[in-house]
């Protein structure tokens, strides 16, 4: 069963009086539950296209159904609704504040959805489920940056999104914790049944994929499953 159906979506961009195409007629299936990652070099369209499926913005043409609903045509209002609701958001940078303890930073996304009862309760519950309940009242300089990235990882998945969107995960880590930081991502996906769409440059976290697509130039050139050699490298 498809959560996301995405049809002939283009995206150009005017700049000045040059015209940039950053997508250029996108068709593709994601599964529920599925583990995709897209893969390609900077400028190949994959945060843009990331960023339609977030309903962060907006596709020139083409349609973007989400469980059987297109985001595409929805106002404003219907629209951040599927952000808060449906949407998890993981980035490079953890986008963490710095003021906030981890517990407060988790907790930080209920309070904006609306969402108080029991919110510090479940933050705590959302950073034990990443594996750092003892990190729950440190502060954001306390913590490393595969830490930091866990609690980014917490704060996405505390609203129970159907949608997991990460932008380059792993980018800002070195190779040994970008490889546990997947790893987590992955057993995250198999427990919790979240389906994860997941940009990157980086191959090797094509390891933990269902199923890779190549970007290039703001069209798909590959589809395919994970490759073995990858799924070897992240099982060492």
């Amino acid at each position: 069963m498809n959560i996301i159906e995405v049809k002939g979506v283009k995206r150009t961009f005017n700049l000045g009086e040059v015209e940039v195409q950053a997508l250029k007629g996108i068709d593709l299936e994601v599964k529920k539950g599925e583990f995709l990652v897209i893969l390609g070099p900077s400028g190949s369209g994959k945060t843009t296209l990331l960023n339609c499926l977030g309903g962060i913005d907006t596709p020139t043409s083409g349609s973007i159904v989400v469980e059987g609903k297109d985001i595409v045509g929805f106002k404003e209002g219907k629209l951040s609704t599927y952000r808060r609701d449906t949407v998890g958001w993981i980035f490079q940078f953890f986008n963490l504040i710095p003021s906030l303890t981890s517990a407060e930073n988790v907790a930080l996304t209920l309070e904006m959805a609306h969402d108080r009862k029991d919110m510090m309760k479940r933050a705590r519950e959302a950073l034990d489920l990443v594996g750092i309940p003892d990190k729950a009242n440190m502060f954001p300089s306390q913590l490393s940056g595969g830490e930091q990235q866990r609690v980014a990882i917490a704060r996405a998945l505390v609203k129970n999104p159907k949608i997991v969107l990460a932008d380059e995960p792993t980018g800002n880590l070195d190779w040994v914790t970008g490889t546990r930081i997947a790893k987590l991502m992955r057993d995250l996906n198999k427990r919790e049944g979240t389906t994860f769409v997941v940009v990157s440059h980086d191959i090797s976290i094509t390891g933990v994929a269902d199923r890779v697509i190549h970007l290039r130039d703001g069209r798909i050139s590959e589809d395919e499953e994970a490759t073995l050699e990858a799924k070897k490298v992240m099982s060492e």
